[in-house]
């Protein structure tokens, strides 16, 4: 074991048994625990003593602990039929999707990814953070070892503490929802707050201007003390949480200085209400919540239409297609339950609802989704066709050769959330500095503390106030999440602009080029037609009229 795994392994031990918690999971452990007592159950001894023997107790010292997730305890998971979800390619390689349940940070991603790097007969193994997805791909997926491989791989990651369920985009969205919602409802809280304290305070400055009794600026005082005091509490949890659970892992994160900063100053301006002091900051404390939550939402939000672009993707496959059967009839079924060699028929006006060949019709397609071209592509028996394109003239009958996961269209969605989730050199710049960041920012206000109190001989409450300010004030939020909430943004509006992102380096390569030469036959166009002039408003109804029921792009531009 390496000298980081092994101090990482050590402190996660010593942390746990000072505060009677569980070094694997984090959790208290039941009654009153001996000493040496170290797990809360066996299935979390042994996964503390399988991340220590593959030399991963680094794991233990750089996760933060969110109290408001599931823990990452061992139990008894539910057992699925893998080879349903299982997509086995030409090439011999298995592909598996799992949502993980117990994600806390990136520790924990980094962690499932080493210990399935260790494993033999591994291709890859990815978790996204953001989608709580994990990608498996192995060698000999249909042979029987191969399945095996695959139910060992599944086991050795839920006997870590993690829960892997077949992934299903519904249940992110959902957790996505509440998650925003939590985040309006302490904006709210906040901006009600603000909005009452700041006219409270407006009122107390002109009164003093005006020679203000104290007996009324008490009052002021106190009231605002009362709106104030439980907007805060409540408001901001978003950032109280993972602040002591960083501080129990023994670490810091952007959340703690901000907590400590808020708490410091709510609690001088409290003790400065109860001694009828001059100086409150109760606003001050309500608003920095306000605009701090403002930017969460935002942030959350920008996020969430980043996961809806690729959710949209999907959504443009056909929600049924017609399987022609053996004996000419024709059967609706669900996209994903089409086998591949299947024949379907692709009505005009249709969706697409897998790629395949063209065997019987002659039609155009409006494949500007794939190919970025306005004009309708021709389509005739031999032709290569995809998922998500429009038939618009005539049906066809299409051989299937891939379905769901397989299809072009799902080859895209993965291109474009790993755009997303991959990390660029400015990204990467950004989390060290913010890294190191915290903890240069916390020692600066020990020093502004100790040199007002001790050096200058400042009351210990205006020291206070003052190191409380440098926190704040230096607090590396927008550092740390600024540049990749652009990443993450540029991605999506790209897309939307039919461009598709596959590096998370192309953007910052991209800022180095002075000349582009585009290699097209014809011209660059509009990805769709309109109409360049006025015309004649009789002829143009009666032409409006007859295309009305056709999807060609001239007849949608008409």
């Amino acid at each position: 074991m390496s000298a980081t795994a092994a101090s990482g392994v050590a402190g996660a031990v010593g942390a746990a048994v000072a505060g009677v918690l569980c070094a694997h999971c984090g959790q208290p452990l039941a009654g009153e625990a001996a000493p040496s007592v170290r797990f809360c159950c066996p299935g979390c001894a042994a996964a503390y003593t399988t991340i220590a023997a593959l030399g991963l107790g680094r794991y233990y010292a750089e996760r933060a602990l969110d109290p408001e997730r599931r823990p990452p305890r061992p139990e008894t998971a539910e057992r699925f039929d893998l080879t349903r979800y299982t997509e086995t390619g030409a090439d011999g390689l298995a592909r598996l999707e799992m949502a993980v349940d117990g994600l806390q940070c990136g520790a924990c991603v980094w962690l499932i990814e080493s210990v399935l790097a260790r494993e033999a007969g591994v291709v890859s193994g990815r978790v996204n953070m953001t989608t709580r997805r994990l990608r498996l791909v192995w060698r000999g997926g249909a042979a029987p070892d191969g399945a095996a491989l695959g139910e060992r791989l599944v086991a050795r990651i839920e006997a870590l503490g993690y829960r892997l369920v077949p992934f299903d985009p519904s249940c992110l969205t959902k957790a996505a929802d509440r998650t925003g919602r939590a985040l309006l409802r302490a904006l709210a809280v906040a901006g009600f707050a603000t909005g009452n304290v700041m006219l409270l305070a407006f009122g107390a400055w002109a009164g003093i201007a005006q020679g203000m009794g104290p007996a009324t600026r008490g009052l002021i005082d106190w009231v605002s003390a009362l709106i104030a005091l439980p907007a805060i509490a409540y408001a901001g949890m978003p950032f109280f949480r993972p602040a002591l659970a960083a501080l129990r892992a023994g670490r810091t994160n952007m959340d703690v200085p901000i907590s400590i900063g808020v708490l410091v100053v709510s609690g001088l301006s409290l003790a400065e209400t109860l001694h009828a002091g001059p100086h409150t900051y109760f606003e001050s404390a309500v608003m920095l919540l306000f605009f701090l939550l403002l930017g969460r939402v935002l942030d959350h939000r920008a996020r969430g239409q980043a996961r809806a672009t690729a959710e949209h993707l999907l959504a443009l496959r056909a929600a049924e297609v017609a399987v022609i059967q053996p004996d000419g009839t024709l059967r609706r079924v669900p996209q994903e339950n089409v086998a591949p060699a299947s024949r379907i028929l692709v009505a005009a006006g249709e969706r697409i609802g897998a790629d395949g060949i063209v065997e019987q019709g002659i039609s155009g397609l409006d494949a500007s989704l794939v190919s970025g071209e306005s004009l309708p592509m021709a389509a005739a028996p031999g032709t290569t066709v995809f998922a998500g394109t429009v038939n618009l003239d005539a049906p066809l009958t299409i051989r299937v050769t891939a379905t769901g996961p397989a299809t072009l269209l799902a080859e895209c969605v993965r291109l474009i959330e790993a755009a997303e989730t991959a990390r660029g050199r400015v990204v990467l710049l950004a989390d060290r500095v913010a890294r190191h960041y915290a903890p240069v920012v916390h020692g600066l206000a020990l020093a502004a503390l100790l040199l007002w109190w001790l050096g200058l001989g400042a009351p210990a409450g205006r020291a206070l106030l003052i190191a409380a300010s440098v926190l704040i004030i230096t607090c590396p939020c927008a550092l740390a999440l600024a540049v990749p909430a652009v990443q993450v943004i540029a991605t999506s509006r790209l897309f939307r602009a039919g461009v598709l992102l596959k590096s998370a380096t192309a953007l910052e390569r991209l800022a180095e080029i002075d000349t582009v030469v585009f290699d097209k036959t014809g011209t660059l166009t509009e990805p769709s037609f309109v109409l360049a002039s006025d015309a004649d408003a009789e002829a143009l109804a009666l032409a409006a009229s007859l295309a009305a029921a056709s999807r060609h792009p001239l007849a949608r531009a008409l």
